[in-house]
């Protein structure tokens, strides 16, 4: 935990940085839940205790005449604890189990060349700050880059609102030193991304849809390696909302919903929802 509150030291002081010279804006807030019954309780519940901290950054500047530069990072950690009764029917209170973790950053070039379309150049990286699932904890595993290329048509940009599409190639590493083999994909990648403020500010909403059709795979050609995965081609979504409701200066209300669909790990849609009121602070 010490670790992990260090990184998140750097990477706010790292954001505060960027605020002299470039378009930013940051907010950070925490959302909790609790509940508690008696030891003479009759029924079956337990107290839990629930806790997600959530950080956005953006910086942005236009470096120079043709080329505009965009930056974004996202940050999300939370725990669940759970009221446990042991064989002496005695409650207590178990080791806390990690229920959100993600850092998801992203560094955008677009070439502003005037035309109906822009090109443009991503990085991406996705992670997270502790990784269970080995015999071991591990920081900042495993990472999912993406770099891509292609156009990019911003249809609005202003104070009320934000829509803009991208297309483009992709190539992906998933690199995991959990896993023997490491893989790599690369394909059309489709990102379309709107925001939009309604009551003054007061509600915020935004939505990413990310689809990702792959068109090669680094273990195509070998289908006894035990990391190979026959469903590899099919098209991969990933669509995210988020509405924030600021009901003071400083407590808001937050909804986060995504959908998920990607064969290689179930042929389902995966749904995730989390609902939080907490506290909120704008840093800049």
């Amino acid at each position: 935990m010490k670790k992990l509150i260090l990184i998140l030291i750097v990477i706010v002081a790292t954001a505060g940085l960027f605020a002299e010279d470039w378009n930013t804006a940051a907010d950070i807030s925490i959302t909790m839940n609790q509940n508690a019954y008696s030891d003479n309780w009759a029924g079956g519940e337990r107290g839990s205790i629930s806790w997600v901290f959530n950080a956005n950054f953006l910086a942005e500047k236009q470096l120079i005449a043709k080329v505009h530069n965009k930056n974004t990072l996202k940050l999300a950690f939370g725990q669940t604890h759970n009221q446990m009764v042991d064989e002496m029917e005695s409650k207590y209170w178990a080791k806390p189990e990690k229920s959100t973790d993600l850092i998801d950053f992203e560094s955008m070039f677009r070439f502003t060349l005037g035309a109906f379309v822009d090109p443009f150049a991503s990085f991406r990286d996705e992670t997270q700050f502790l990784d269970i699932s080995g015999e071991e904890t591990k920081l900042l595993n495993p990472n999912n880059l993406t770099e891509a290329f292609g156009i990019i048509k911003v249809f609005v940009k202003d104070d009320t609102q934000e829509l803009s599409t991208r297309l483009g190639g992709a190539f992906k590493q998933y690199i995991n030193s959990n896993l023997d083999v490491n893989t790599n994909d690369g394909g059309v990648e489709f990102v379309a991304i709107y925001r939009k403020p309604f009551a003054e500010n007061m509600i915020k909403y935004s939505t990413n849809l990310n689809l990702y059709k792959p068109l090669f795979y680094s273990l195509s050609d070998d289908e006894t390696n035990p990391a190979y995965n026959e469903n590899w081609e099919t098209v991969r979504m990933n669509w995210q909302h988020n509405v924030d409701i600021s009901l003071t200066s400083l407590i808001n209300l937050k909804l986060y919903v995504q959908l998920l669909y990607n064969e290689m790990v179930i042929d389902e849609i995966q749904f995730k929802e989390t609902l939080g009121l907490g506290l909120s602070y704008k840093l800049f």
